[in-house]
């Protein structure tokens, strides 16, 4: 059997996509139209088997959310069992392998591990030989708060904040209030 991978370069238009919604969410919708684009030109049903490469999320990223590019070229591959890989023109696509989990135990037996940050708990003969080294009746003492020495009025002189008279402003009289009122007959 012969394996046959499909594989174009296109010129996506994207600013058709984002320009239909509002600014804070234009760079997920031109992800959203890049892939609406893969699907129908790549002929893949499933959105799940798109895959975009690291240096074309960035290009979109590059300038914020709010003003990603207006178009993009890009390599296409669409694999033998249906998986379309996408990347930036000139870049080659790279596989993210995920990291190992290791399993943790849970309850309580995961918090103590967690704890100790080893992941391994101590053997029974090691805890009986610190238990050895600290004597039971050496404990400290619970630190005493330092408290503030209140002076005395004896020892130095209390200085006693002279009230300074306030100003007043002088009052203007307006040339308007100077002249008395008349009543006029008219």
């Amino acid at each position: 059997m012969i394996t046959m991978a499909i594989e174009r370069t296109y010129i996506i238009p994207l600013r058709r996509e984002w320009l239909k919604v509002p600014k804070y969410k234009r760079a997920k919708k031109a992800v959203a139209g890049l892939k609406a684009f893969l699907m129908r030109h790549m002929k893949q049903d499933d959105i799940k088997k798109i895959k975009l490469g690291e240096y074309l999320n960035k290009e979109i990223w590059k300038r914020g959310m709010k003003s990603p590019p207006h178009k993009v070229k890009v390599n296409v591959i669409k694999e033998d069992d249906g998986i379309v890989k996408a990347e930036l023109f000139g870049k080659k696509y790279a596989e993210k392998k995920a990291p190992e989990k290791k399993e943790k135990p849970t309850g309580i037996a995961g918090k103590l591990q967690s704890a100790l940050g080893t992941g391994e708990r101590p053997k029974k003969e090691e805890e009986a030989e610190e238990k050895e080294e600290k004597p039971k009746h050496e404990k400290k003492a619970p630190e005493k708060k330092e408290e503030k020495k209140e002076t005395k009025p004896a020892d130095k002189p209390v200085k006693r904040e002279e009230k300074k008279p306030e100003h007043k402003k002088p009052e203007h009289k307006s040339p308007a209030k100077e002249q008395p009122k008349t009543s006029q007959k008219r």
